[in-house]
């Protein structure tokens, strides 16, 4: 059972939250607990209403009056929660592809994660966001084999469903003799079954990749290839075959290497928020016997802090 964190509100009114907005935001000093209690607590189709009656009521852009009222990464999350989820990732894929310099993990995280549909929706709100299109960003702000998995990926043309357990055999060989030798033709190779065959494929082809090899696919990969491609090449098969268990990977190396990665932790926690967060928070705990809450709380504070555990929703027992 995959589940979020964040439902619908029961009981919505969001001719009335717009107005505690506007009042929250109107105010002398801005009421940041008001802006956290209604935002974390509704779903996203329930903030876009939200949105829309703030423009009725007062003619202004709620995103924009957050912009201009808060500051920091509390402002991230309070603005990264009002996009629609393919708005967000086409927005989190921007500034990673055209700022100052490239953030090559950002885009692993989206693209090695995404379903067809999701990846065909985030390059809709890309192009109508940015008028550019993503694969030709990917294309000149990325490079060599890592490029090329990333654009295989971004075409969202993964096989869904269907899985064939006589070619599985087949396709465990040549994964493994791309670890074996190395060459482009190789690699090509090894992206091309990784990022086309579909989840249930993959599934029986690194069972066989196992039996072949002696060894996991995950250990080989890692043995044999080394940068961002080999980051994303990981980032697949870990996604595959468990997307919480990836993303808690995600969240404690973003809270734990170099201090806290605030980017990091605020795009998964609000991407994942209604997909499968809360078995993002059990496999957390279950690896790293620390629940997330225990570590943001560790990690951030104020209102930032509150905002984060908010999203997180969950249990006296976890902090």
């Amino acid at each position: 059972q995959v589940q979020g964190t964040i439902f619908p509100a029961p009981n919505f009114n969001p001719v009335m939250d717009a107005q505690l907005l506007g009042g929250a935001l109107q105010g002398i000093s801005c009421e940041k607990d008001v802006l956290i209690d209604i935002l974390t607590q509704r779903c996203n189709a329930q903030r876009l209403m939200i949105a829309e009656a703030y423009r009725d009521m007062y003619g202004r852009d709620l995103i924009t009056d957050l912009k201009e009222n808060l500051s920091h990464h509390f402002k991230e999350v309070m603005v990264g929660l009002m996009y629609p989820p393919a708005s967000y990732d086409a927005h989190e894929l921007w500034h990673a592809l055209k700022g100052v310099d490239t953030e090559e993990k950002c885009l692993i995280d989206i693209l090695a994660s995404r379903s067809n549909m999701e990846i065909f929706q985030m390059k809709e709100a890309y192009l109508m966001q940015y008028n550019n299109d993503l694969q030709q960003d990917i294309d000149s702000e990325t490079s060599g084999h890592f490029r090329d998995t990333l654009m295989n990926l971004a075409q969202g043309t993964r096989m869904e469903g269907y899985a064939d357990p006589s070619t599985a055999a087949q396709d465990a060989m040549i994964l493994w003799e791309a670890c074996q030798q190395k060459t482009g033709e190789h690699k090509n190779m090894l992206q091309m079954i990784l990022c086309n065959k579909s989840y249930q494929q993959l599934w029986m082809v690194f069972q066989e990749f196992q039996n072949i090899s002696g060894q996991d696919i995950v250990d080989a990969i890692n043995d044999c290839y080394d940068g961002y491609f080999q980051e994303l090449l990981v980032a697949i098969v870990l996604c595959v075959r468990d997307k919480p268990s990836y993303f808690a990977y995600r969240l404690y190396n973003a809270i734990h290497d170099f201090g806290f990665h605030n980017k990091t932790v605020i795009r998964i926690l609000i991407a994942r928020s209604e997909i499968d967060l809360m078995n993002i928070r059990q496999r957390y705990k279950e690896r790293y016997g620390k629940s997330l809450f225990h570590d943001i709380k560790h990690f951030a504070s104020g209102h930032y802090e509150s905002a984060l555990l908010a999203i997180c929703a969950g249990d006296a027992e976890d902090y």
